[in-house]
């Protein structure tokens, strides 16, 4: 709620995490105030993400406390820091999880921001969009194109801009496997079959709506984690955060086969034998986004163009949503409005 005009402080809805591994907060704190280079944005949506569960849970070990979660943000500029020249008042922005760089540092300075070892985080070492309004950095905030509407862009800003980034790990791979049907993956599944590539989507054993839902999106295959594809792969991309699948994935793949880890948190990798990983087959993560990313992304998003399958909550039942995330009983992506 915020103060009729006139009055000289605002304040916000907002929910917050004030320990790890409580339930967030509901209550009121002041409206942010853009210093030089920022944006104040009110939020229109925010889309959950599993490196929130992470942050709540505590096994990202560095967040801010007490902190605003919230890293898949979809909002209109209200108000303008000194020194922004490329937003004005009333445009939509997206904001995503990478938050600041100190662009001088050997990553920055060679195009790999997202390794930069002073970065800030959205939703984790900056207060996120798990609120009505938030303040960013102007410099990492993009336009969403005009195709998507609040809640169908939201998830594109992680979920889309993680998967997009694994993609691209992957090289050419002609056949894709897909760990975890979730957010990330019906995205990236939609920009692989546009790119020409096979689809193999892997899910919980026994999860027959999640295949469904795979098999909708145009792969070619679906089957239970425990399952072995029709064909060897080129590349695998593993979202769940479950250790032991990689060196399931990698059983699957060709020789030069790669498995990349797309998401920020996961459990120990237990131990496997090396001829799995002979023949020149390799493992890579993936680390945050660059603005490149996020530009090239959100074009190509639009021009496919990608079709977002969402829930929807009030930003008071923020905590409803991560539970239903961990426990898997999302389609997509849950998105919070204030």
């Amino acid at each position: 709620m915020i103060h009729p005009a006139g009055e000289s402080k605002r304040v916000m809805r907002a929910m917050r995490l004030h320990a790890i591994g409580e339930p967030l907060v509901v209550g009121d704190m002041p409206v942010p105030h853009p210093s030089a280079g920022q944006l104040l944005v009110k939020v229109s949506a925010c889309a959950v993400c599993r490196t929130d569960l992470h942050v709540v849970d505590g096994e990202l070990t560095e967040a801010k406390l007490p902190l605003v979660p919230g890293h898949e943000i979809v909002g209109v500029v209200e108000e303008i820091g000194d020194g922004v020249t490329n937003f004005r008042i009333g445009d939509r922005v997206g904001i995503p999880w990478l938050g600041w760089t100190c662009g001088e540092c050997e990553y920055c300075l060679s195009d790999r921001e997202n390794l930069c070892e002073r970065a800030r985080f959205t939703g984790y070492t900056i207060d996120g969009g798990y609120a009505e309004f938030t303040v960013a950095d102007a410099r990492f905030a993009f336009r969403i194109p005009d195709p998507f509407d609040d809640v169908s862009a939201a998830p594109l800003l992680c979920a889309g801009l993680i998967g997009y980034r694994s993609l691209r790990k992957a090289g050419d791979a002609k056949r894709l496997g897909l760990y975890g049907f979730g957010a990330a993956a019906h995205i990236v599944a939609q920009l692989a079959r546009f790119e020409g590539r096979e689809v193999f989507a892997f899910t919980r054993t026994g999860d027959s709506e999640a295949q469904k839902f795979a098999r909708n999106l145009g792969a070619r295959w679906a089957g239970g984690s425990d399952e072995a594809p029709p064909e060897r792969l080129d590349a695998a991309i593993i979202f769940a955060p479950v250790g032991p699948l990689v060196p399931a994935a990698l059983q699957t793949l060709k020789r030069g086969g790669t498995v990349v880890c797309g998401g920020i948190h996961m459990s120990d990798i237990p131990a496997f034998p090396y001829r799995d990983l002979w023949h020149e087959r390799m493992i890579c993560s993936v680390a945050n986004l660059t603005r490149r990313d996020g530009e090239e992304f959100l074009a190509l998003a639009a021009q496919i163009p990608i079709r977002t399958e969402t829930q929807t909550f009030p930003l008071a039942q923020a905590n409803e949503a991560l539970a239903a995330l961990r426990a898997g009983k999302l389609r997509g992506a849950a998105v919070l409005l204030p």
